[in-house]
Formats: C-alpha cells, sequence, structure tokens
C-alpha cells in the first residue's frame, strides 16, 4: 500500500464564512443542483459531525455509481473540514481511500483562499497520474460549481 500527496490552493471573490457553510452545511442541496452528474447527496450514518457518512450517487458514462464520504472533522470556526471518500463503485479501484483536508483563510477583497491537502491511499505502490488528475479536475470543479452557485444567488 503506498500514500501519495498533493496540496493545492484556490482562490475565490466569495466571503470565507459563506463559502464555508456552502461546501460543508448546505452542500448537500446545492451540490446536485450545480453538478450536472450528481444526483443525490443522502446521509447514511451519523449526525453531520465528525463520523458522519454521506452517499454520493452520480452518473458516469450512463451508470449509477456512487462515493462513500466520510466526514473526519469540521470546524466552522477555524474554517476547516476534513474528509475522506472511502468506498463504493465511484471510487477508483486501485484505490482503498482518499483523504482530504480543506482550509478556507481570508483572501483578496474580501475573498477565499482556498487550502486543501489530498492523500491517495493505494492498494499497490503505484497512482496512476490519471487517477490523481480526475481527483483534483473533480475537486476543483466542485470548490468553482459552488462559488458560482453563491455568486449567483447573492440572497444566499
Amino acid at each position: 500500500m503506498g500514500v501519495f500527496a498533493f496540496e493545492d490552493e484556490n482562490t475565490s471573490p466569495v466571503a470565507p464564512a459563506k463559502l464555508f457553510k456552502a461546501l460543508t452545511k448546505d452542500a448537500d442541496v446545492i451540490i446536485p443542483k450545480v453538478i450536472e452528474p450528481i444526483q443525490s447527496v443522502e446521509t447514511v450514518e451519523g449526525n453531520g459531525g465528525p463520523g458522519t457518512v454521506k452517499k454520493i450517487t452520480a452518473i458516469k458514462d450512463g451508470k449509477e455509481g456512487y462515493v462513500l464520504h466520510k466526514i473526519d472533522t469540521i470546524d466552522e470556526a477555524n474554517l476547516t473540514y476534513d474528509y475522506s471518500l472511502v468506498g463504493g463503485p465511484g471510487l477508483h479501484e486501485s484505490l482503498e481511500k482518499i483523504t482530504i483536508e480543506t482550509k478556507l483563510l481570508p483572501g483578496p477583497d474580501g475573498g477565499s483562499i482556498g487550502k486543501i491537502k489530498v492523500k491517495f491511499h493505494t492498494k499497490g505502490d503505484v497512482l496512476s497520474d490519471d487517477v490523481r488528475e480526475e481527483a483534483k479536475f473533480r475537486g476543483v470543479g466542485l470548490f468553482k460549481a459552488v462559488e458560482g452557485y453563491i455568486l449567483a444567488n447573492p440572497d444566499y
């Protein structure tokens, strides 16, 4: 088993607290609205805090699948949210899990800087570039889609 890590950063014109709320507390409602392949986000275990497991169902290549998303930590005061993708047919077969640590910081002009650390826990000793790039693409896409929703709905 191998562990492969990378870090990334994205900026947003949306204030950190508002972006955090949309990406965490309201994500179950917002994400299916803004990411077309995602059909639903449902809690299958827990109360929304650490240990909660959510099933994210999506259509990919005409087939329905899902991933299991487990909340590891959520800290509204420090705007941190850590979670793991721990199973389901939507998790690439070469992976045991993916752990994601996120933090929102104040950015320029009242916006945000989103920092992310991702660790791929592989079943073997290799992580393909395609798997890593697809995960990065999806993560940035989610961040920008939620940002777009907030910008399009100023009363949010």
